[in-house]
């Protein structure tokens, strides 16, 4: 049974949104409830970060714990185009020396139950294995949360403040119906893992890798993880990949040979895992929040996850809306003014990234080919691969690029 009917905040999803959130409202000496429906540790897609997550992971005290779990250091990010042609990689310490340039490929089960064990030392009360069944929004704060208890049983606890963290179930969302899809990025993953495949070691540092096939009709990420595992994914719109293809590992294998530079590194190496799915798409809330609730992480939204964001997003609104959410209970007014303050330099930030997932994805544009027009753009482009949107100018490379596509856009009309 959950200790007491009362919280000041509940939060729904201990994913990092959730656990970032509960971390650190917590410690600001709230009462908080921290829930989640699966069994921890827990299997998670997501495994390449970005470099900005550091100052989260800063202020809740677990950077050498990330060091210490021996997790394989991220240090940049390659570009491999249709043609098999691969870009020089953004190393991120080229453009800043600092520790915080430098970034993990994380085990997911490992890393979230890290977060899920900070929020607890934090003083969050955690249950897994607690489902949620019902969100009862009231005219007004206590609001009602009805839980489906491990062994059967249920119980109905309130609180001043809801924060959805369920993550693309979006469960208040889909509720309210203010879930909005992307047209443009309905796209579907299909995804294994392998043990002994190529990797990018010696002297030249790990790096997430993102290769094109020849049709760019879909792309493969590549990322180098702990234990000499690899984890390998294909990207590409949900009906090309999983309408009329077959079994999903037999769509892998058909891509794959559309993309040799996937196939010289995993040649000789060994699978060690199913072939897992997922629908990955893109969209947006219209509302964000109201009096005494709030959204955090995907059930915020969800981009896509060919530039790794999820987690960064996730692990920044969930610091966010926590102090916003700290400094509303502390005067005594969860109101949706006081709760949702954030979401307006969020949301700028989310289109910075949003803006390069649209050029990725434009056929005719090229990483490597506009980086030789405009070598200028180097430091701006590799801070936004770093994560760096909530600060300076990010959209100063849009200015080029841009309209570098559509002319390109143009000239393969004619």
């Amino acid at each position: 049974m959950i200790a007491s009917s009362f919280y000041d905040c509940i939060v729904v999803g201990a994913g990092p949104a959730g656990c970032t959130t509960a971390a650190l409202v917590a410690e600001r000496g709230f009462r908080t409830l921290l829930v989640e429906r699966d069994k921890m540790p827990r299997f998670h897609v997501g495994e390449s970060l970005m470099p900005e997550t550091y100052w989260t992971f800063k202020r809740l005290g677990i950077l050498e714990e990330l060091d210490r779990y021996g997790f394989a250091k991220k240090n940049g990010v390659q570009f491999v185009s249709h043609d098999d042609k691969e870009t020089k990689p953004f190393i991120f310490q080229e453009m800043d020396e600092r520790d915080c340039s430098v970034t993990w490929h994380v085990d997911r089960n490992k890393f979230d139950q890290l977060l899920y064990e900070t929020a607890e030392k934090r003083g969050a009360h955690c249950h897994d294995e607690t489902r949620v069944t019902d969100i009862q929004l009231k005219d007004k704060p206590p609001h009602n949360v009805t839980l489906a208890l491990p062994g059967g049983k249920t119980q109905t606890v309130s609180a001043q403040v809801v924060v959805d963290a369920t993550g693309q179930q979006s469960f208040l969302a889909n509720r309210l119906g203010v879930k909005d899809i992307n047209p443009d990025l309905k796209k579907a993953a299909i995804w294994t893992y392998y043990k002994g495949a190529k990797r990018n070691g010696g002297q030249k540092p790990e790096v997430t890798c993102i290769l094109n096939t020849n049709t760019k009709d879909a792309w493969f990420w590549y990322i180098p993880m702990s234990n000499d595992r690899v984890s390998v994914g294909l990207v590409g719109d949900n009906d090309y990949l999983l309408k009329g293809r077959g079994k999903p590992e037999d769509t892998f294998a058909e891509e794959m040979t559309k993309c040799p530079g996937v196939g010289r590194r995993v040649a000789g190496a060994e699978r060690v895992d199913r072939f897992h799915v997922a629908k990955e798409f893109s969209y947006t809330t219209r509302q964000h929040s109201g009096d005494g609730w709030i959204m955090v992480g995907d059930a915020y939204g969800f981009i896509d996850p060919v530039y790794s964001s999820g987690v960064f997003l996730a692990l920044k609104s969930g610091e966010m809306a926590a102090d916003a959410i700290a400094d509303a209970l502390r005067r005594n007014d969860v109101s949706q003014e006081n709760l949702d303050y954030w979401t307006y330099e969020y949301d700028n930030a989310i289109e910075s990234i949003r803006r390069l997932v649209h050029a990725f994805y434009a056929k005719e544009f090229s990483f490597g080919n506009f980086m030789k027009e405009h070598p200028e753009h180097k430091a701006n482009l590799t801070n936004l691969l770093i994560g760096r949107v909530f600060e300076g100018n990010p959209d100063q490379i849009f200015e080029d690029m841009e309209p570098w596509i559509a002319k390109a856009k143009e000239m393969a009309k004619n």
